[in-house]
């Protein structure tokens, strides 16, 4: 919890809960009692709350293992004809000897395989991809990605000279159905 939780629970709640404790034991009527169960039921209740808020908006923290997998490019950003095309032509994928193949694909036949490796900068609470591609390297993966996170998933932004943003997510590669 924050500073100002520790603030209220030592100035505010502990001092009430010492005096509602010692009025009940001195009168000895239920509704003191009943009154700090009360209190203290609710203090659970709101931190309850406030964990599962926390954890339910946290963004994933990643880490270099994270990343491995088969890419595809996301058609949900701006679904229509161009995203549909670069998800037939466009995919790669992270193996765990860190090394990165994209594949420029003709839908499911592949024409043309670039290799590099990746690395990861800890410099950041989640790990950040740092592409380094042989030579010759394709247009999209000429720079490294803007890694995008939110509680459940994360998606990878790669800039493109040729069609600005291009979005890929983790899956596999399936065709598409018209």
């Amino acid at each position: 919890m924050g500073f100002g939780f520790n603030l209220f629970f030592v100035f505010i709640l502990l001092p009430l809960t010492f005096l509602l404790l010692l009025i009940w034991l001195i009168k000895r009527k239920r509704v003191f009692g009943k009154t700090i169960g009360l209190l203290w039921l609710g203090i659970f209740g709101l931190v309850l709350f406030s964990v599962t808020i926390r954890w339910l908006t946290g963004k994933t923290e990643l880490e270099k293992k994270d990343y491995y997998g088969q890419y595809i490019v996301d058609r949900d950003f701006f679904p229509g004809k161009q995203s549909d095309w670069q998800y037939d032509n466009f995919r790669f994928e992270i193996k765990e000897n860190d090394s990165i193949y994209f594949y420029v694909t003709d839908k499911d036949r592949i024409v043309k395989r670039y290799r590099g490796t990746i690395k990861t900068t800890t410099t950041y609470n989640s790990e950040r991809l740092i592409l380094n591609m042989n030579q010759p390297i394709h247009h999209i993966m000429s720079s490294n990605p803007t890694t995008y996170r939110s509680a459940w998933s994360f998606y990878l932004v790669f800039y493109s000279p040729k069609f600005n943003n291009v979005y890929f997510k983790k899956g596999k590669w399936k065709p598409i159905d018209n």
